[in-house]
């Protein structure tokens, strides 16, 4: 499947992944926009929100304290496996909009989380910022200042960290091979990382299962999951080697 870009895949040193919620969702956790995305009836785009979370801090750290047990518990795929495999080849970089840590504990050394880590919470006051597995005994947790804990995730409606996304925009400016895996590309401004990279003459390959708004735009696509055609790639590029 690979065979029409294998020449340009033997030349690469640079690879960057673009992943969303499709990969997390192999290994368990529900998408924000499936049909497993719902929770209480509560539309996800409108709990998710710094309005929402003002109003009704306890009903929003509920929905997040579901969400994180669910993360704790599921583990990495073999998309992510592979993906942390293939830094034994390859210079890799993971550019991921999902909040669930599963690239960093599969092994991924190089991973900007554009939308913030479910598992970091932080003040929304005082410089406080922890990591945190475990569930808290009484919602909305409060911080040593006296103030709301929030989890240190993007909420919609709120920029990407400018650190982060600055990064990010670099590593597409200048890899080989962009690989969009499991994502729909529907969130602004992660869906324009692909731009970014095209403009730089990288390939892109994009691993989805259904059509996104930039397939017509790949070099490449790949109707699959994650989890069945990332461990093909990194084996391609162990025998390059």
């Amino acid at each position: 499947m690979f065979e029409p870009v294998l020449d340009k895949l033997k030349e690469a040193r640079k690879i960057v992944f673009v992943t969303g919620a499709g990969m997390s969702q192999e290994s368990g956790i529900p998408t924000f926009r499936g049909k497993d995305g719902l929770w209480r009836n509560y539309d996800p785009m409108k709990i998710a929100t710094i309005d929402a979370f003002y109003e009704n801090p306890k009903l929003v750290w509920e929905w997040y304290e579901d969400r994180r047990r669910n993360i704790v518990a599921a583990q990495p795929n073999p998309g992510h496996n592979a993906i942390a495999e293939l830094e034994r080849y390859r210079e890799v970089v993971v550019l991921t909009q999902n909040i669930d840590g599963l690239h960093q504990r599969a092994g991924s050394t190089k991973v900007l989380e554009l939308h913030g880590s479910i598992i970091r919470i932080k003040c929304t006051v005082c410089s406080f910022q922890d990591y945190v597995v475990s569930s808290f005994d009484v919602l909305p947790p409060i911080c040593k200042c006296g103030k709301i804990l929030r989890p240190d995730v993007v909420w919609f409606g709120e920029p990407l960290p400018q650190d982060v996304w600055t990064e990010a925009i670099a590593y597409a400016d200048s890899c080989d091979v962009m690989i969009i895996a499991g994502t729909s590309l529907l969130v602004s401004p992660a869906n324009t990382l692909p731009l970014y990279a095209k403009q730089n003459n990288a390939l892109l390959i994009e691993i989805n299962p259904e059509d996104t708004m930039m397939s017509v735009d790949m070099n490449l696509t790949i109707r699959e999951t994650c989890s069945n055609i990332i461990p093909k790639l990194t084996e391609i590029f162990s025998k390059l080697n």
